[in-house]
């Protein structure tokens, strides 16, 4: 009798981590949507809807021996996972893929989480009729949702507001003068180091006083790793950000049967697709070393290259001190999103 996964979450980990044990395990994913999502490519759909069918693929079509859960999960403890419909899953091995979210700054204001396509189509009504945008946090998604914004809609008003000293402040700094040379050019107002603390149906305000007129607002500020469900005993495997710790073999502190890979484990990487599938890699080959009592593998927090995109036809490349600038870096990513998709 084959021994029993659960993975958690259906993104880039959780898929490929699906793919590769399915066949030698009973393998359950669980996700509460029904596709797999190409999450670098959803921004395009606040300004071309359509696009949401180029990367959006159903899992049942892709995934052959695995059985599908459209649910949410609700707990977790060392033996099941229980989900918001009242079923519970036992478990062999768990993997939690549950991925992270944005941040909503402020309460007082309908604010668009620019984390899913379908949030983003739901926008994009609004954003026709909108005459004043305002996009708060300038890290890569920051950066690439203004530039999509700003290409498409030449006679809008766009404000960027970021809290540090300069754009995506965790890459490299040409990188970052690159992407506030880009957004200037094409329209954009760039506030740094000030941060939204509150707004109304108008306008947001930031802690250095300036107010700035908004019709809708996109909050791009600081990943949320979606682990509430991590509750009770195992509150205590979460780190002080809410993300889930691990070890050098990603298993989640203190379980030997319980990994976390891709946005919502604590590896100081960027959380990318790249690295997210890179984890992913590691846990599967680690399920299969357990369960033929071999060594565990350790994941190499390498830096990984990045491929920011700004708007359909410019971009940037960034590997370690390599910064590449214009249309080859947008066409790389049109060429690693069509591979995904295709392959699927």
């Amino acid at each position: 009798m084959k021994k029993k996964v659960v993975i958690i979450g259906g993104g880039f980990a959780g898929l490929f981590l699906a793919e590769s044990l399915e066949n030698k395990f009973e393998v359950l994913l669980v996700d509460s949507k029904p596709f797999f999502e190409f999450t670098p490519g959803i921004l395009r759909t606040i300004v071309e809807p359509e696009h949401k069918d180029k990367i959006q693929i159903m899992y049942k079509s892709i995934l052959k021996n695995t059985s599908f859960i459209l649910d949410s999960v609700k707990s977790v403890t060392n033996k099941k996972v229980k989900l918001d419909s009242g079923d519970e899953l036992s478990y062999d091995y768990l993997v939690i893929c549950s991925g992270s979210g944005y941040r909503e700054p402020i309460k007082e204001q309908k604010v668009v989480l620019a984390s899913r396509a379908s949030t983003l189509i739901d926008a994009h009504e609004q954003l026709e009729s909108a005459k004043n945008i305002c996009i708060i946090g300038g890290g890569t998604v920051g950066v690439e949702l203004a530039a999509e914004i700003a290409v498409k809609y030449h006679g809008k008003k766009i404000n960027l507001v970021h809290s540090r000293e300069r754009l995506m402040d965790r890459d490299n700094p040409k990188s970052s003068e690159y992407a506030l040379y880009f957004l200037k050019k094409n329209g954009v107002e760039v506030i740094l180091n000030e941060r939204v603390i509150t707004g109304d149906k108008n306008s947001v305000e930031t802690d250095k006083g300036s107010k700035i007129e908004s019709d809708i607002v996109f909050s791009c500020m600081g990943i949320k790793p979606n682990s509430d469900f991590m509750t009770g005993k195992m509150k205590t495997c979460l780190d002080e950000k809410g993300f889930i710790k691990v070890n050098e073999f990603l298993q989640v502190e203190g379980f030997q049967n319980m990994f976390s890979a891709g946005d919502v484990n604590s590896c100081l990487v960027e959380k990318t697709a790249q690295n997210a599938k890179n984890e992913a890699k590691i846990v599967a080959r680690n399920i299969l070393a357990l369960e033929n009592v071999m060594p565990l593998t350790k994941y190499d927090e390498e830096r990984t290259p990045i491929v920011i995109s700004l708007g359909k036809y410019n971009g940037i490349l960034e590997y370690k001190s390599f910064v590449f600038t214009g249309i080859l870096p947008a066409f790389m990513k049109w060429c690693v999103e069509k591979k995904e998709m295709l392959s699927l």
